[in-house]
């Protein structure tokens, strides 16, 4: 099979698409990330990169908290939503209808209707040119219960979004189980 080279870009499949919640000032906040990912397994970490002028890093700083939301594929429109607007203009939860919560870190907002939560305290802050790289611990996680299979999540339950970066740019459902790993 002949390659082609493209020169050094962000193509890796799948990447999660997330809402990235934060209090900015005081205010429920959540930014759409695609570039976040598993770190470490014990004790339980994952990294999240945002572009340097995001408002929601603004409230990820200021509290040192924040949380990920594992939006399902009927939460395409909010995700996409969060992903074209800054908070700084607009009031997020407002326009995408969220229910806010609060966990064990009392700063970190989650969103009701997605199924998985995860609240994160930051350990590291990387700046890396045009991101910055977030480490943070994995402090407690939520799951509807609903979306729950002999007491563990389910992810054809969740049926997470997935995005696709590249000429594409799209976001897909989760896909079918191939086999057991």
């Amino acid at each position: 099979m002949k390659k082609i080279r493209t020169g050094p870009k962000t193509l890796l499949y799948p990447m999660p698409a997330f809402l990235v919640g934060a209090d900015v000032d005081g205010k429920p906040n959540f930014m759409t990330a695609a570039w976040s990912g598993i770190a470490c397994s014990t004790p339980p970490m994952l990294t999240v990169a945002l572009q340097h002028h995001r408002y929601t890093l603004k409230g990820m700083q200021q509290n040192g908290v924040f949380s990920i939301n594992v939006p399902s594929a009927d939460l395409l429109r909010e995700t996409d939503y969060c992903g074209l607007f800054s908070g700084d203009k607009v009031d997020k939860v407002a326009a995408c209808g969220f229910k806010i919560f609060y966990g064990v870190l009392k700063t970190a907002p989650m969103i009701e209707q997605c199924p998985l939560n995860l609240e994160c305290k930051v350990m590291h802050t990387l700046y890396l040119g045009s991101h910055a790289l977030l480490v943070a611990l994995i402090k407690e996680v939520h799951v509807s219960e609903e979306c729950l299979s002999n007491g563990e999540p389910d992810v054809g339950k969740i049926n997470p979004l997935i995005y696709v970066t590249g000429a594409e740019k799209a976001y897909y459902g989760y896909g079918e189980r191939l086999a057991a790993a």
